[in-house]
């Protein structure tokens, strides 16, 4: 048994720029797992020597995006061999590097995900076709087609050559699924051989998360690859990638209880079952933390079920050592910003994409009362990235940083740009809180929450994706609400309620927040990781 994963996108390390955020954590966490449970994974993305982009902040607070090249021969090795698709009715030649994931040490030594990555920025290339790597989530419709057609179609062809005893392609979204036409090329169009191998995972709950081509950029970019039956198996209209996944595939999932609800509603006739994701726990949990559990629960490296037990941990222990990730936090602000943070208040951090929908200045709805609530108990920290063609995403980070500015006195708020995984390691790490604010049902699962939970932090958030499965209210974090049909305004009124019960009830008291704490851990940390994730994506889906 072999399985090849193919992710757009894979986030292994910040110093690694193949990732813009929780698609692409999830997948790097999905490998380091694997390779930490010695799963026979093996996995594909695109190697983007501009990577995503760089954030910066202009005075006026408008983000600014910077690409510089990434040279990988510092994280990966070139491999002495190419293979070419066809593109447009041209040949295209990808360039192939490697990148060994090291998993935990098993026996006498490390077991192993090999990592490939695909390049079209070859001399042999013509300028454009030089250029689909380049970026990611970068450019047009058909530089976005492109892209998937290197992925899929060259990941899978790469993978013959590299790997050919995979028994299962494992699509990460529907952005691998031109892998399929290859397959069907290779199995005369029997649609049933292709079935067999594959199985898609799906990780949006919102229409226009699917992508879907024309069928004449189709035509004009794949149509070496389309099968004469292609409407009837990715939609008559347009290509769906991800209604074409669903008939490609054995078997399918969303990544949240709520999400398979979703998709199920989405997508009817399909059987979508649900995997929720999890988090690396290696990966993310603090130095501070890792050391306390080292000493009283020694086996929760390789088992992190093992952290549903922390009665052995002394009060005093699992308080100092949130106390020093909090100041490493904390420096890191005062360093950037001048803000004049202190270890002492209620720290309350809010990262992710800078997307309407996530609505991160929902907080602000009223800011007289939060003046109010927080001036000397509260300080918030703020971090995200917009894409950089979502103007509606950018506004919110204008609006954020200034009111920063215009409010400095009565509140303390910082915005940390360039929002990465190793500012994530930082934040996840020194919060007190993790809010969370989206329109519900519109976050699949969500990540970010979990991390918090292996370093003591407390969510507080809508009740949608994972938060669902794992809230309990006001014994380990809060849930804001719970209505989907519920408006803004009534969604701030039930934040402001809870923040208020938060702030004056149960931080005020120590006994009471370390509680929370306590329960956050042992809640939720044994479930919400992906060693639990992997193994169940081994017995359900992989075998």
């Amino acid at each position: 048994m072999k399985i090849a994963y193919f992710s757009m996108e894979i986030g292994l390390t910040e110093n690694i720029p193949t990732y813009s955020g929780g698609l692409g954590i999830l997948a790097g966490d999905h490998i380091k797992s694997a390779a930490d449970l010695n799963i026979p994974v093996v996995a594909v993305t695109l190697l983007y020597k501009r990577g995503y982009f760089i954030q910066n902040i202009n005075p006026f607070g408008q983000q600014e995006e910077m690409y510089p090249y990434f040279d990988p021969r510092a994280f990966m090795e070139p491999l002495p061999f190419k293979v070419k698709i066809r593109l447009e009715g041209r040949e295209v030649q990808i360039g192939v590097w490697k990148h060994n994931v090291m998993g935990m040490r098993n026996g006498n030594g490390h077991s192993r995900v090999p990592v490939y990555f695909l390049d079209t920025d070859l001399p042999d290339n013509a300028p454009a076709d030089r250029l689909i790597s380049q970026y990611l989530y970068g450019g047009d419709q058909h530089t976005r087609i492109s892209q998937e057609a290197v992925l899929g179609i060259g990941g899978y062809l790469a993978f013959k050559r590299l790997e050919p005893n995979v028994t299962t392609y494992h699509m990460n979204e529907g952005h691998a699924v031109f892998l399929t036409l290859a397959m069907l090329q290779d199995f005369g169009g029997d649609v049933e051989q292709v079935k067999s191998r594959c199985v898609f995972t799906t990780h949006t709950p919102v229409p226009a998360g699917h992508d879907k081509f024309t069928y004449d950029l189709a035509q004009k970019v794949i149509g070496d690859y389309l099968p004469p039956n292609i409407k009837s198996l990715a939609g008559d209209d347009l290509l769906n990638t991800t209604v074409l996944a669903l008939n490609l595939s054995r078997a399918a999932n969303g990544v949240s209880q709520l999400h398979g609800e979703i998709s199920r509603l989405m997508f009817p006739g399909f059987n979508i079952g649900h995997i929720t994701n999890g988090v690396h726990h290696l990966s993310w949990t603090a130095p501070e933390f890792k050391k306390l559990y080292d000493n009283y629960i020694p086996t929760w490296r390789q088992d992190p079920q093992q952290l549903s037990d922390i009665s052995l941990i002394p009060d005093s222990e699992i308080v100092e050592a949130k106390k020093l990730a909090k100041k490493r936090l904390i420096s890191y602000i005062n360093s950037l910003s001048g803000a004049g943070f202190t270890e002492e208040l209620l720290t309350i951090c809010f990262a992710r994409r800078a997307a309407a929908y996530k609505r991160a200045t929902l907080i602000f709805s009223d800011l007289e009362f939060l003046f109010n609530l927080s001036y000397d108990r509260v300080q918030f920290v703020f971090a995200g990235k917009a894409h950089p063609q979502d103007g509606a995403g950018k506004d919110l980070i204008k609006q954020i940083v200034n009111i920063g500015k215009q409010y400095e006195n009565q509140l303390k708020l910082a915005f940390v740009p360039n929002y990465n995984i190793w500012v994530a390691s930082l934040m996840t790490a020194g919060a007190d809180v993790w809010l969370n604010t989206p329109r519900r049902p519109r976050e699949a699962s969500g990540t970010s929450g979990m991390k918090v939970c292996f370093n003591g932090g407390v969510n507080m958030s809508v009740l949608d994706g994972w938060w669902r499965e794992a809230c309990k209210d006001r014994v380990n974090g809060w849930a804001i609400g719970d209505d989907e049909d519920q408006d803004d305004q009534m969604a701030a009124s039930d934040l402001y309620r809870d923040l208020e019960d938060m702030v004056t009830t149960y931080y005020a008291n120590p006994r009471k927040w370390l509680s929370i704490m306590r329960r956050s851990i042992s809640d939720i940390t044994p479930y919400f990781n992906t060693h639990r994730m992997v193994m169940e994506y081994y017995r359900n889906y992989y075998r």
